[in-house]
């Protein structure tokens, strides 16, 4: 028996270059993997065939589940014959633009890697992860990265300064092709700096970084649902930093220099009914090797 853990990510700078022939978006955003996780469980089994079971989300166990699809991946490029069963103990909220089911399909990877004595490097991984999803890549490695192209051309950054994070998910699931489906790639009203952020990473300057967050997907999301922008100003008004919504959401964060005042702002949007799940939490350093 192993264990994995898949931590969330949120983006702190997320633009869009321009819509590709083949109907990807080729992005520049930088990505950081936040302490909020899944944990996932693996035991081999003599049977062939991949047992996956999860716990704290009603979601579909078969090739439905991307995670499923990540181990019958390696499992056939390795010729396993040996089955797997795997525990999926759900804490990243669903469709939230945290890449709850990326970091799931890394850690699958992961794990059954080291559980069959597989051989694949990170890089490795990295370019079959590509092949089930844009945000795999980065999941397998996580910490902060710079991630261009579909999301597959990572580059890594220094981690930001020591702070505080409220995250906040209101009751409603976005879907990512929507968003990408309705963006105007072509005419958007702003580029965040996304140069700039990494330069302020590289300096350990909070402000420098707080100061150029932006998410182009916001054009589209807090249109449709303007929850968002609630909580965005909720938290700048309680003494945030500055508050960006993670990928195509609707998942809000919030970063704060102390602990006490992101713990009231989370008392208060739990009072106030803005989101059906917050955390406090912290940026940490990524993926388990």
């Amino acid at each position: 028996m192993m264990k994995q853990k898949a931590y969330a990510k949120v983006n702190i700078g997320l633009d869009v270059l321009r819509r590709r022939p083949d109907g990807y978006h080729e992005l520049k955003m930088i990505m950081q993997t936040v302490d909020i996780c899944d944990e996932l469980t693996f035991e081999r089994e003599r049977e062939p065939g991949i047992q996956l079971r999860i716990d704290g989300a009603d979601l579909p166990a078969d090739e439905r589940n991307l995670a499923y699809r990540a181990a019958a991946l390696l499992m056939e490029e390795k010729h396993i014959r040996e089955g797997v069963s795997i525990t999926l103990k759900k804490r990243i909220p669903i469709a939230a633009g945290m890449a709850g089911g990326s970091a799931d399909a890394a850690a699958v990877m992961r794990g059954l890697n080291a559980l069959f004595a597989m051989g694949y490097s990170t890089k490795s991984l990295q370019k079959l992860g590509v092949k089930l999803g844009a945000d795999i890549p980065y999941c397998i490695s996580g910490g902060t990265m710079l991630s261009e192209g579909i999301g597959e051309v990572l580059t890594p950054l220094p981690a930001p300064p020591d702070c505080h994070l409220v995250v906040a998910k209101p009751d409603v699931d976005v879907s990512t092709a929507f968003v990408y489906r309705n963006l105007r790639a072509d005419s958007l009203p702003f580029h965040p700096d996304i140069d700039g952020m990494a330069k302020a990473l590289a300096a350990g300057d909070l402000k420098g970084i707080t100061d150029r967050m932006g998410n182009v997907l916001e054009t589209v999301t807090v249109r449709e649902y303007p929850v968002i922008d609630r909580i965005k100003k909720r938290m700048c008004g309680l003494g945030a930093e500055n508050a960006l919504m993670s990928g195509s959401g609707p998942t809000v964060f919030g970063i704060y220099k102390e602990r006490e005042t992101a713990e009231n702002t989370a008392e208060v949007l739990k009072e106030e009914k803005l989101a059906k799940a917050v955390y406090v939490t912290r940026f940490c350093e990524g993926a388990e090797a």
